[in-house]
This record gives C-alpha cells, structure tokens and sequence, in this order.
C-alpha cells in the first residue's frame, strides 16, 4: 500500500510537470502564430521610431494551422498519460522546461533563436542595464562568441597589448569553450580599483587555434570618447566605435568642428561597429541625406520604410570604410549613403547581420529571443546573410584608410 501511494503521488506529480511543459510549448506556438498575424507597429514603436510608412503585402495563402498546435498538444499529452501510469521515475521541473524549449527552438531556421531560463535571463539583463567599460575595452558577439571590437586609447588593456579581434578564453581562472557577450559583461562588473584576470585568445588564421596570454586589468573610472576625429590635409576622418544612444548629435557636433579647422572631404570609419542603435543609424543617414529612404523593415508580409528626416547639415564628399565585422545598423547606414550614392563605400564585405531581434519575457520567469524582422537597403536589396559589397575592395587592412583618404580628396 505504501509503495502505491508513493506511486501515485509520483505519477502527479510527474503529470503536473508535463502539462507545465505542454502549456509552455503551446504558449510559444501561439506567441509565434500571434505575432505572424499583428501588424509590426509595435515592434517599430518599441524599436524608438515615432514616424514610419508600413506597406501589407497581399498574401491571402498564409495561414496558422491551429491542426499543427493541437497534434503538438496531442503529443505531448500522450507522453503524459504514459508517464502517469507507468513512470516510477522522477523529473526536475527547470531542467525539463529547459530541455524541451531548446529543442523546440532547434526545430527554427533562427540562428539568433533561443530559450533563456530565468538564471540566464537576469544575467542578460544585467549586463544590458550595466555594460562593463571599466577595463577600457568595447565588446562584441559573433557566433555566440564574445570578442574584443575595439581598446580604448590610453586604457589599461591598450597598455597591456589586447587588441580588436581577440576572444575572452578565461576570467579569474573560470575558462569555459564559449563566453557569451551577456556572461562576460556580467561577470566583468567591478568597482573602481578592483582587478580582474583575463585569459584571452588571438585567433589565427581563419579565425582558428591562435595564442592565448594573461592580463591582470585594474578597473579605471575614466569616460571613453566614442568619437574621434582628425583633419590632415583638408580630409577629416572621423571613427566611430559603437552606434550609442547619443552618437548622431556627437557625430553632428564633429562634422562642424572638421569644417571649422578646414575640412573640404569627410571619411567616416564604421569597421568594426557590431551594431547598435537603428534609430542613431537613421539619424546620422539625415545628417548627409536630406529626403529618401533609409532602410526597409520587413517583418513577416509587412514592409515599413524609414525617412531621412531632412535635416542634412552636410554636403561634402563623402568616403565610408567597412570591414567584416561591420554589422547590424551600421551596415544600414552604410547602405543608405551607397543606395543614395552620397557616399563612396571602401573596404571589404560587412557581416550580413541585418536583422531585428526581440526579447520577449515568459510568464514563468524566463525569456525568448527570436528574430521578428530583418533589413533591406533603400533599392531593396537583402544585408542579413548577405552584407554591404563596397565600391571599391581594399582586402589589406592596413591600406584601407590610406587610400579612403585618397578617394575622399579626389571627390573634392
């Protein structure tokens, strides 16, 4: 008798953590069978813009079968029925909700898909609320794996040899395979004065085996310029090295203190940038287009354009660098400039990362991030998985901002 009261609490309790995970599947199935259905206004609300034109494809043929998410529901059921009468076993309810939504999610041709659990998704949203700059050092995300975009000048990593391209290996001696951009954010915040010990890794060719060497860094308290910029020869070349809340006024104010020392051509260097703010990209796009497209949105059968906003302040020539790395809304800006042939664009291949990621917050404490639309240039030309192809190729990196200035002052 004992055993079979224990049975059967077991076979409840095990039921119970089945239907959680069933209702947890058919929540995201109706999430994404909702989200197809809505008009992408919020989303183009919640992405910071105010004023939009949004095109709705016909497409009469596009349907939800709601028969798809029963036979899930079914399934999933079944498996339910068999664990409550016959299971004698155990179930941990975290463990199996995280298991089940990751193998929901691979099922997904998103690559930027994934099922955070609510451990992991405070540590996103920590290191989002209070990214790390103490140690002088902007970070990046490619594959999952988080790498160094740009040192700061002066910094204590600059001084200690960590440059652009190097990959995190190791923090206070906890190595792991892979380190996430959020996970080595969070793990980085300190306080000023505190030291911390990274193992990094230089990647050699192709981005493979490469050398890996020590840093002690001591946190600094010391304001990064996000711009900078220099005039020789009547060219000013200006960098930018993140597209941050604040980047189009700055770049505004810069352009006029160029022109005031002389400045008849202007080169912008967009390498490097991982992405960024598509609101800033737009603005800084106005700041040489005075009317036209920006950039296209399309989410699912809805296309919406974005606007220069005519607030031009600029006319000199222009010459746009880009490299590999260069993603997200800087390769939209840099597809502005070109469609609208206000700019020449140098360099190589950007990474083709133009798409629109949404974390969306889950009712039992974690979260989904998904993919819910992607970028087309002005004439309409796809980025995400394809990139920007410059003007003129320069694969030599160390030439590619000799002969943009070249270019530039040829354009006088």
């Amino acid at each position: 008798m004992e055993h079979a009261s224990q049975k059967n609490k077991l076979q409840k309790r095990n039921a119970n953590i089945i239907k959680v995970v069933g209702v947890c599947i058919v929540a995201i199935a109706l999430f994404v069978a909702g989200f197809m259905f809505r008009g992408n206004t919020e989303l183009l609300t919640a992405m910071g813009f105010t004023s939009f034109t949004t095109k709705q494809e016909a497409n009469p043929g596009q349907t939800v079968s709601g028969n798809t998410y029963n036979s899930l529901s079914a399934r999933v059921a079944e498996v339910q029925g068999i664990i409550a009468n016959d299971s004698v076993d155990t179930y941990d309810l975290n463990a199996a909700t995280t298991a089940t939504l990751d193998a929901f999610i691979k099922t997904m041709n998103d690559p930027y898909a994934r099922y955070f659990d609510a451990s992991s998704y405070q540590t996103y949203l920590s290191s989002v609320s209070s990214p790390s700059t103490g140690i002088g050092v902007l970070f990046g995300e490619s594959d999952g794996s988080c790498y160094v975009v740009d040192v700061f000048e002066g910094s204590e990593a600059a001084n200690m040899g960590v440059l652009p391209g190097d990959y995190v290996e190791a923090i206070d001696g906890e190595k792991k395979d892979q380190w996430s951009l959020p996970e080595v954010t969070n793990t980085l915040r300190r306080d000023e004065g505190e030291t911390v010990y990274i193992t990094w890794r230089r990647p050699g060719k192709d981005n493979a085996g490469g050398t890996t060497f020590n840093t002690s860094l001591r946190y600094e308290n010391s304001p990064e310029t996000n711009i900078t910029y220099s005039v020789t020869n009547g060219i000013a070349y200006i960098e930018i090295k993140q597209l941050g809340s604040d980047c189009a006024e700055v770049l505004k104010q810069t352009i006029a203190q160029a022109a005031n020392e002389g400045a008849s051509a202007l080169v912008l260097d967009l390498r490097n940038i991982p992405g960024g703010y598509l609101t800033q990209a737009v603005e800084i796009a106005s700041l040489f287009i005075q009317s036209g497209t920006v950039v296209q949105i399309k989410s699912g059968d809805t296309t919406t354009t974005k606007t220069a906003d005519g607030a031009e302040v600029t006319n000199l020539p222009l010459v746009v660098l880009v490299n590999e790395k260069t993603a997200g809304s800087a390769e939209v800006l840099a597809s502005a400039l070109q469609d609208s042939q206000r700019a020449t664009v140098v360099g190589v291949q950007t990474q083709g990362k133009g798409s629109v990621q949404v974390m969306q917050p889950l009712s039992f404490g974690g979260a989904l991030r998904y993919t819910a639309a992607t970028y087309l240039s002005p004439s309409g030309r796809a980025i995400d998985g394809v990139g920007v192809t410059p003007d003129v190729v320069i694969t030599n990196t160390e030439r590619q901002v000799p002969i943009a200035l070249e270019i530039a002052a040829s354009n006088r």
